[in-house]
């Protein structure tokens, strides 16, 4: 008898991968040299005086989103170096824990522009964690048919992030660019020699509460 050929499982419209071990996950953003520079030498994202610690600061657990964000860090300048930040689990699972849909903060935004205390309402939002599913992309910047998530840790949390919940901090920028130097020079070059080659991390689906999945929405197309 033949063997059936092998089938694989489609991978879910709004699903968490990342590089994660059995304590923590890795995160991404990029910054500007001297924020970089700084925190990798003390291991404190806030270490230099122009990390502002108000602003929303926008982290992916999906490198190849971080890629097509900062377009492989040549994108801007004041986002050349780009940070792999490892965050203990339970701290990651409290960021989302958090969450809010970006689609829903809008729609809560247009319903309250007409009610009393909307000032008292809009603080009240200012620790909300923001919640964004946009496309997901190849090493080379290609759109998939599934969503990557994107956190936004507002202002009066980032520094408890800063200070507290980011455990290591590695500088990723060269990794960045020599993969841009192949997918140019290679076109037809696989995720999996990428990932061999230590281009590409090897990003798993990372498993969360059904608490959570609810708030993300993670079982809607």
């Amino acid at each position: 008898m033949t063997p059936a050929p092998p089938t694989t499982t489609p991978i879910p419209y709004r699903q968490i991968r990342a590089l994660y071990d059995s304590d923590t996950i890795t995160v991404y953003q990029a910054y500007k040299s001297s924020i970089a520079e700084a925190a990798v030498k003390a291991q404190k994202l806030n270490a230099s005086p122009d990390f502002k610690p108000g602003r929303m600061t926008w982290i992916k657990p999906s490198w190849a989103w971080m890629m097509y964000r900062a377009g492989y860090s040549y994108k801007d300048s004041r986002q050349s170096r780009i940070l792999a930040l490892k965050m203990k689990h339970e701290h990651f699972i409290r960021l989302l824990e958090a969450g809010v849909l970006s689609t829903h903060v809008q729609k809560n935004k247009e319903a309250e522009s007409n009610e009393p205390n909307t000032t008292v309402r809009s603080r009240s939002k200012s620790a909300e964690v923001r919640i964004q599913w946009d496309p997901e992309r190849t090493p080379h910047l290609k759109v998939l048919p599934y969503r990557s998530i994107q956190i936004g840790i507002p202002g009066a949390l980032s520094e408890t992030w800063a200070n507290e919940w980011i455990v290591g901090i590695e500088d990723v920028t060269e990794t960045a660019r020599e993969l841009k130097s192949v997918v140019d020079q290679e076109p037809d070059v696989t995720v999996e020699e990428l990932v061999n080659r230590g281009l590409v991390p090897e990003e798993r689906p990372f498993e969360v509460p059904e608490s959570v999945q609810r708030i993300l929405e993670m079982t809607m197309a």
